[in-house]
């Protein structure tokens, strides 16, 4: 199944538990906004501001018709620790086999103090109501994205 991530076209669906206990898809959630986002790693420090400065502006990110799905390849065992510690109110979904992170393309090849690896290059994606991507943010930067992810949506998707 060759799959590419392209802006315009329909997101790829997938599947995946939940910190709910559930397993959730994002064809589930069409007819609100989604808003995707891709980390490394639960409970590391960058992460940890990511998420805290989503779960910041939450509020904001309701009352604009989106939803906050965030993947990791953790488990949910880490996901559920890294949820009471920080009072996450979105679900973070386990993609342990990194099946999802593949399809959408950030399962890459990393470089970090000389040494190689396969791992998750932290990326946001802001999908539409009927499930069309609509905006990619490759590479994030933590630091003011979430305040960049809330004005994309505020100046460019329909909150009706």
């Amino acid at each position: 199944m060759n799959v590419t991530i392209e802006v315009g076209k329909l997101a790829p669906d997938f599947q995946l538990e939940a910190s709910n206990g559930k397993q959730v898809k994002l064809s589930d959630f069409r007819g609100k906004n989604v808003l995707l986002y891709f980390y490394p790693k639960d409970l590391t420090p960058a992460c940890t501001t990511q998420a805290c400065d989503i779960r910041d502006r939450s509020k904001d990110f309701k009352k604009l018709k989106t939803v906050i799905l965030g993947i990791s390849t953790d488990s949910m065992t880490r996901h559920h620790k890294f949820i009471e510690k920080y009072d996450l109110p979105f679900l973070l979904l386990a993609d342990e086999e990194h099946t999802v992170c593949e399809l959408y393309e950030v399962w890459q090849l990393k470089k970090l103090y000389g040494h190689e690896f396969m791992g998750i290059v932290r990326s946001t994606f802001l999908i539409d109501p009927q499930g069309i991507l609509v905006k990619e943010w490759g590479k994030v930067k933590v630091k003011e994205h979430v305040e960049e992810a809330l004005n994309y949506i505020r100046t460019h998707m329909s909150s009706e």
